[in-house]
């Protein structure tokens, strides 16, 4: 309450603050829209209008230049197809073309008919190279230049068979350069004979160039990427200028087609390029075409436009106050008539509408951190849930409030139906120091996350809870009515393989019958609970299915009846070793083949009441040793076989024999007392284990066990620390010789010397120095 008065008290204090910024936005909404229009006809004439011409000319061009390549590539294969012709074998070698007149009219009206056939054609001609060289232009002629027939030999020694060549083919005019085709003679042949040569015109190729492009100005050009062919529509040369910057660009783009725009001499070119695939070459074409003349007059408009814009800024400024005045007069008065008492709060430039805005986003940031907080916690608050559904804490919910709290957590429940798995792992006393007893928690976490691993491949919807005692339960909600028990046991087969060969444990599954009511889920976790427990005690993967499983299975194990009295016989005689060793056996025992987890553990239950009874009858009261631990329920929690045995070992055995140990602990100091007070006095003399058993009125045997257990220390190893603190202190205190100090303590002259020096590291004598010169 005190927070919105302090926000009203805002509100009302900033009456003038909200008018001057309206004011001012209105003043720029008034100008605004001639500006934006200037601005956005300048943009399309300087940036949007070059880029759609750039478009427009790139696809007019490329539409164009097929039409050329078209030609071309007829034009190649107009020639192959006559260069394959049997015109044109081997029997126009070294042939008398004179006398066979015939066949020189063939060939000469031929090559008139292929040179009719394209309009770029400017001659097609046949040169056969042999002893006497001829050369049809169309017409026939024999050859006795040598410059020329060079010219024509070298057509025939490029090293290829078809190709488009520059070369000046008349002597008489050495610089005129003509785009050429040449097919050797006959078709295919390794061998040639000769070649059909199509000079093309060099006007009409220009021609054909120029249709390429949309505009009178700029350039086209086509040339081999090397540089040895060219030919230029407007006649400028492959060293120009313009030409060479164009290729530059070119070949910084990198790419094999495309477009761009490009700045020369003050004017933009709309640039176009790309390949033709010519036989064993490509060529590259490229159009350049000016653009700056068409944009001109569009950037000269939109610079009017702005200037009328801004110009109309100025008188907008009348009805941007009128229109400012009007919009905050709600304002005004909700601040003059409704908050007359409120006042600014300490000199902040804020206005009313900031600082509601400012209240807004406090409450939204909240709003967003508790739901983020909700979002984190939504997994914990699922799997307590689901915990308290497992375990029954919620039999109060009907069924609607059931499936209402699990759509609520996002889990999808209509139309479908449950299957719960109970998930045991047995086997961790077999991991060869992977994990001991102790690490249940860590081996069952990951377990739990392989299971949420597997299953989220398996199934659309699964929920996972860790029990921490190497069991899990999984929540299966699967389409109702479809099969699934196949996929299901898929899925625990893969499961029991993946456990085995990651955590080295054994796996057993337990699934429930498939349910339709989330009320019955409870139900199906307490019955495949109950079911693990009827797995086999052989250590082996197991899947239990409820619907196949046989309670009333007749085939029960012997109890080892004999095993249990001589369990019980040693504990009541204190045989720790041995009882320890019997309890072993006893399991072994109940886990014989076909033995079921359940009758395991219903025999170590009967073996704890049949020890607790014991107890009982020997004088001692079992909630006083135990301390009011419930060992039945602590030892049912156990599925382990070693973890029972070691948990009976710790649990049961150690204190009691504990308490058996401390009901003769206060005779036994006595006794070891009355020993030490005899070995203090007669230490000088040669005394035994034997006779001191004798003197105090026990066995050796007895004396022995106890004195370790009382100091500490072997008798032997008491006695001879006793001589040696006496021998010392003769040393050091009187003047007997070395023989005289050894028979003081017991010893002989020579074994004295030896186990002194043994214990103490030095000769009586040495020490007998060292202690005086101090």
């Amino acid at each position: 309450m005190n927070g919105w008065k302090t926000l009203l008290a805002r509100l009302s204090g900033r009456s003038g603050s909200f008018y001057r910024k309206t004011l001012i936005m209105f003043l720029f909404v008034a100008g605004i829209p001639g500006i934006i229009t200037g601005v956005l006809v300048y943009s399309m004439a300087g940036g949007k209008l070059e880029k759609e011409l750039l478009n427009l000319h790139n696809n007019q061009i490329e539409q164009r230049s097929q039409n050329l390549n078209k030609q071309l590539s007829n034009l190649e294969m107009m020639l192959a197809h006559w260069a394959f012709d049997t015109s044109f074998d081997y029997s126009l070698s070294d042939r008398d073309f004179v006398r066979d007149f015939e066949k020189t009219r063939d060939i000469t009206n031929t090559l008139l008919v292929m040179q009719g056939s394209n309009t770029m054609i400017r001659n097609v001609s046949l040169y056969l190279r042999g002893s006497q060289p001829v050369l049809f232009y169309p017409e026939y002629s024999a050859l006795h230049d040598g410059s020329v027939i060079s010219l024509y030999d070298r057509l025939l020694d490029a090293g290829k068979t078809t190709y488009w060549t520059q070369l000046a083919l008349d002597p008489d005019q050495p610089g005129k350069r003509e785009l050429t085709f040449v097919h050797l003679v006959p078709g295919g042949s390794p061998k040639p004979i000769g070649a059909l040569i199509v000079r093309l015109d060099n006007d009409q190729v220009a021609e054909a160039l120029r249709t390429i492009t949309p505009y009178t100005d700029g350039e086209n050009f086509l040339m081999e990427p090397a540089g040895q062919l060219y030919v230029s529509a407007n006649g400028s040369t492959i060293d120009s200028t313009f030409v060479m910057a164009v290729r530059s660009e070119i070949e910084l783009n990198g790419s094999t087609e495309g477009s761009f725009l490009y700045e020369w001499n003050d004017k933009t070119y709309a640039v176009t390029y790309g390949y033709f695939a010519r036989i064993m070459d490509s060529w590259l074409y490229v159009s350049a075409s000016p653009i700056t003349n068409i944009t001109a007059p569009v950037v000269f408009i939109s610079k009017v436009i702005l200037t009328v814009s801004l110009s109309a800024l100025f008188l907008a400024v009348l009805l941007a106050w009128l229109a400012s005045n009007r919009m905050y007069s709600p304002v005004k008065r909700l601040m003059m008539d409704l908050l007359p008492s409120a006042s600014l709060i300490g000199g902040s430039r804020e206005d009313e509408f900031t600082l509601i805005e400012r209240q807004w986003q406090h409450l939204n940031r909240e709003s967003r951190e508790l739901n983020a907080k909700l979002v984190e916690q939504l997994p914990h608050v699922k799997e307590s849930f689901l915990h308290q559904l497992l375990q029954g804490y919620l039999y109060a919910y009907t069924e609607e409030d059931l499936r209402s709290r699990m759509e609520r957590y996002k889990w999808q429940v209509r139309g479908k139906q449950f299957v719960v798995l109970y998930v045991q792992l047995t086997g961790i006393a077999s991991m060869e120091g992977k994990f001991k007893f102790g690490d249940e928690g860590l081996v069952t976490f990951a377990s739990v996350n392989m299971i949420e691993e597997l299953a989220d491949s398996y199934f659309e919807q699964s929920s996972t809870i860790n029990f921490h005692d190497l069991g899990s339960g999984v929540l299966l909600i699967l389409p109702e009515g479809e099969p699934c028990a196949e996929t299901i046991k898929a899925f625990s087969e893969e499961l029991a393989r993946t456990i085995n060969r990651l955590l080295n444990m054994v796996v057993t599954v337990a699934i429930s019958r498939a349910v339709t009511r989330a009320s019955d889920i409870p139900l199906a976790f307490e019955g495949v609970k109950h079911a693990a427990s009827f797995r086999k005690f052989d250590n082996d993967n197991q899947i239990i299915e409820m619907e196949q499983l046989d309670f009333e299975d007749s085939s029960e194990p012997q109890y080892p009846f004999t095993l249990e009295r001589e369990f019980l016989q040693a504990l009541r005689t204190g045989q720790e070793a041995d009882a320890n060793a019997l309890l072993v056996e006893f399991q072994k025992a109940l886990s014989v083949k076909e033995a079921k987890a359940i009758d395991v553990q219903q025999g170590m239950l009967h073996l704890l009441g049949s020890v607790q009874h014991a107890i009982l009858v020997s004088g001692i009261q079992p909630n006083r040793l135990f301390k009011g631990a419930n060992l039945y329920e602590q030892l049912s929690q156990i599925k382990e076989p070693a973890g029972a045995r070691e948990w009976f070992q710790m649990k049961v055995i150690a204190p009691f024999m504990k308490e058996l140990t401390s009901r003769t602990d206060g005779q036994v100091k006595r006794l070891i007392e009355q020993a030490m007070i005899y070995m203090q006095q007669n230490y000088m003399r040669d005394i035994s284990l034997d006779n001191c058993a004798d003197h105090i009125g026990t066995n050796p045997f007895f004396l022995s066990k106890s004195f370790k257990q009382v100091t500490g220390k072997n008798f032997i190893d008491y006695l001879t620390e006793l001589r040696m603190e006496k021998a010392k202190e003769l040393l050091r205190d009187s003047e007997m010789k070395i023989n005289t100090v050894a028979e003081q303590v017991g010893y002989r002259h020579s074994y004295f010397n030896r186990i002194f020096k043994k214990l103490e590291g030095m000769t009586p004598t040495r020490y007998r120095e060292l202690s005086r010169a101090e």
